[in-house]
Formats: structure tokens, C-alpha cells, sequence
């Protein structure tokens, strides 16, 4: 270990060499010449989150802003969730029905194991890596209660999907850093691999992610 160490911190030392003894990160410009902007807008932007949501194994829904409840309910009752968890600022119109629903206001970790599933919006989204964007406020709810229960549903409207990360930090950073919320990017439902390369689902978070895209009629 003490070899390998001193072999990077020597790199390290090699690299800074030329560095002025009084020079600070902020005194040095840095390349931003990266794209900042994806191409896809509109139907084609949302055609494209759909399609890398599934290349990491998470479910679509795609409805209209009046089937929302119906099609969660559904989804959950596929899954056969009997009760579910939601932040209290969850919208009314989103909530299903025909089903038990616990608004969080501060559930331990021992109450949401014994829920089914969380129902949650979330801060924004990014196409081009089917990621979805929670801050921990709002319609996110707090990180736990999307990491305990077994099924997590997401609704993302079409105004949250950014095309880009870029697109993406540069819309969210400003209130995340007047707020200093934590936020998390999440790609598909959680899983691992052991030593093996078996591929096990639902060990740091929820096994099944249903994301509702509200945007129109289904057509994706």
C-alpha cells in the first residue's frame, strides 16, 4: 500500500511542478467547450427518455395529464402493492385510488419496510441518460422513502425531461444551491453485481421503477 501510494502522490507532484506556490483553482480559466445542448426537442426529446428509461430495465407509462391516477393505480396494483407511500405535497390528481395511501411526515426506516411501494414526482429529468432528478422537497419526497419500499413510481411530466446533464445542472443549480438540497440522480431501479457478474435488483434501493410520463396521449 505505502509503495503505491507514494507512486500517485509522486504523479501528483509531477504533474503540479510548474505550478505557480501562490496560484489558486479559481485563477485558471477552465474549458467548458463540451455540448451543452442536446438535439431532440419536443416528442422526439421525450421518445428518447422513454427509450433509455427501458434500456436500463425501468417500466414506461406514457399518458395524459387525466390518466395519471388511473394508470399508477394500475401499475401498482400489477405489482400488488396494497399500500404506498407519497410526500404530502404530492398532487392530488396523481394519487391512486382503490389503494391504502400514507402521506410521509417523517416515517422510519421500520414503517416504510412495511410499505409496498412510494409514489412520488420528481425535480427534472435528463433524456439522453434516462436519468430521473429527485432534491429531496416536494413532489420528490425524501430520498428514504424511495429507497425502502420495494416499488417506486415515478410521474415526470414532459416540461421536467432536459435533454442534457448540462441542460439539466443549469436549470436545477440555481435553486439547489438557494435551497442546499441534496439531489440524486437515479438510472433505472437499483442493482448490483456480485463477484460472479450476477446481476441482483432491489439491493441499495427499490427492485421495479415504473416512470408515468405525462405528455399527451399514450403513444410511447
Amino acid at each position: 500500500m505505502s509503495v503505491a501510494r507514494e507512486e500517485i502522490l509522486g504523479r501528483i507532484r509531477s504533474a503540479l511542478a510548474d505550478v505557480p506556490a501562490n496560484e489558486r483553482p479559481a485563477d485558471v480559466p477552465v474549458a467548458r467547450e463540451y455540448a451543452r445542448h442536446g438535439e431532440p426537442a419536443g416528442e422526439a426529446l421525450v421518445m428518447r427518455f422513454a427509450g433509455r428509461l427501458r434500456d436500463y430495465d425501468a417500466e414506461v407509462r406514457r399518458v395524459s395529464p387525466a390518466e395519471v391516477a388511473p394508470v399508477v393505480g394500475a401499475a401498482l396494483a400489477e405489482m400488488r402493492c396494497r399500500s404506498v407511500v407519497v410526500p404530502r405535497a404530492l398532487r392530488s390528481a396523481w394519487r391512486p385510488s382503490g389503494i391504502s395511501v400514507i402521506e410521509d411526515g417523517g416515517l422510519t426506516a421500520h414503517q416504510l419496510d412495511e410499505m409496498d411501494g412510494a409514489v412520488t414526482g420528481c425535480a427534472g429529468a435528463i433524456a439522453e441518460t434516462g436519468t430521473l432528478i429527485l432534491d429531496g422537497q416536494g413532489e420528490s419526497g425524501r430520498r428514504i422513502i424511495t429507497l425502502v419500499p420495494d416499488h417506486h413510481v415515478c410521474i415526470v411530466t414532459a416540461e421536467q425531461i432536459h435533454g442534457t446533464v448540462p441542460e439539466a445542472v443549469t436549470a436545477l443549480g440555481p435553486a439547489v444551491r438557494r435551497q442546499g438540497v441534496p439531489v440524486t440522480l437515479v438510472s433505472g431501479p437499483s442493482a448490483s453485481s456480485d463477484i460472479e457478474l450476477s446481476r441482483v435488483e432491489g439491493v441499495h434501493g427499490p427492485r421495479h421503477l415504473v416512470v408515468v410520463i405525462v405528455a399527451g396521449p399514450a403513444t410511447a
